[in-house]
């Protein structure tokens, strides 16, 4: 707050200004009164010198790239950096707090090689939005996790952290893959909680991989963390009544919006897609959606596997015989998840990467 710019103003008035009691004791002689017009000891003031006088001082800092909107300053961090406090705000908690948006990296899709089914998509890095208090000065380090790195059969990869002012975010999971299928029981409702295997957990759960000839085989998708993210879809039975010859599916990843889609028994030419993201938070400067999962491949004989979501990878499909589809990476900053690896019959097929993830930070600097 200012004092008024006009009219009568009291010595109370002042004090109040600077945070005191109303009608306690006060001299327009204290230190903290005269510093508020630059006046040394003993010198003259006139009450009009207060006029607009404030007692607030705004935060000062730097580091990242830096914009403005309207009474605040913006620092977006896209790769690992630090954010150097110079000045502490004083004059209210408006003054002293920093807005964060901190996202982990995506998990990558899984890969595949000499399988019949399809792998999962990748889960969202970690999505985390609040409030921290500044209260000294000094550097502060920033870490920007990078998205999981894809590639053929065993490989896959989580989401690195990302963590700034004492908060982390939990990188993504990785979708599942040929060597981590984890069976689980038919009656589990692909669209509700399901246990974890398969699919990696993460800050998002990696979506379940589709379960090749086995035909009573259903894959289980990992977890999300509660506050940053939702689990992953889990992956189709492959065969039997409904379906064309050991076909299936992997699930989505899970994102920040919502669960990963998952499969349903006695569907043919399904794919799911990356559960949603999301755009919350004062310190999303520019309101974009961000932590999507990763689409989920397909062993269907179809042109693409499920769609990834806020810049998520899309799921690599059978397109003809023998023929296999690699995942779609994510796009970097995004922390959004890759899409898994489709096809069968013979050869390898690579997940997609999941997208590098990012640090935002917001605080008043004017008014």
């Amino acid at each position: 707050m200012a004092l008024q710019t006009s009219g009568a103003i009291s010595l109370d008035d002042i004090h109040v200004e600077l945070d005191a009691t109303s009608g306690t004791t006060v001299s327009i002689n204290d230190s903290d009164v005269r510093g508020l017009i630059g006046k040394s000891a003993n010198a003259q003031s006139a009450f009009n010198e207060f006029y607009g006088a404030s007692n607030v001082t705004h935060m000062v800092a730097t580091g990242g790239t830096i914009s403005t909107s309207g009474n605040y300053k913006f620092h977006r961090f896209t790769s690992s950096g630090t954010f150097g406090v110079t000045t502490v705000g004083v004059g209210g908690s408006q003054y002293t707090t920093v807005d964060y948006l901190i996202i982990a990296g995506g998990g990558s899709g899984g890969g595949l090689n000499y399988t019949f089914s399809a792998s999962g998509g990748g889960g969202a890095g970690g999505y985390r939005t609040g409030t921290v208090t500044i209260s000294s000065t000094g550097n502060n380090t920033i870490t920007v996790g990078g998205g999981g790195s894809g590639s053929t059969n065993p490989g896959a990869a989580n989401g690195s952290n990302s963590s700034a002012l004492g908060i982390t975010s939990t990188g993504g999971g990785h979708g599942a893959r040929q060597a981590n299928r984890k069976r689980i029981s038919n009656t589990v409702n692909p669209n509700g909680s399901g246990g974890k295997g398969g699919g990696d957990d993460g800050g998002s759960g990696g979506g379940g991989q589709s379960g090749g000839y086995n035909p009573d085989r259903w894959n289980a998708a990992g977890s999300g963390i509660s506050g940053q993210g939702n689990r992953g879809g889990h992956g189709s039975r492959s065969s039997g009544p409904g379906f064309s010859s050991y076909h299936g599916g992997g699930g989505g990843g899970g994102g920040a919006g919502s669960v990963g889609e998952g499969h349903i028994f006695n569907l043919t030419n399904d794919v799911r897609d990356g559960g949603s993201g999301s755009s919350s938070g004062n310190a999303n400067y520019n309101g974009a959606t961000r932590a999507g999962g990763g689409g989920g491949g397909t062993d269907e004989n179809l042109t693409a596997g499920g769609s990834g979501q806020a810049g998520g990878g899309a799921g690599g499909a059978r397109h003809g015989s023998g023929s296999y589809y690699n995942g779609s990476s994510a796009s970097g900053n995004t922390g959004s998840g890759g899409g898994g690896a489709g096809g069968t019959y013979s050869g390898s097929a690579s997940g997609g990467s999941g997208g590098s993830g990012i640090v935002v930070l917001r605080y008043q600097y004017q008014g």
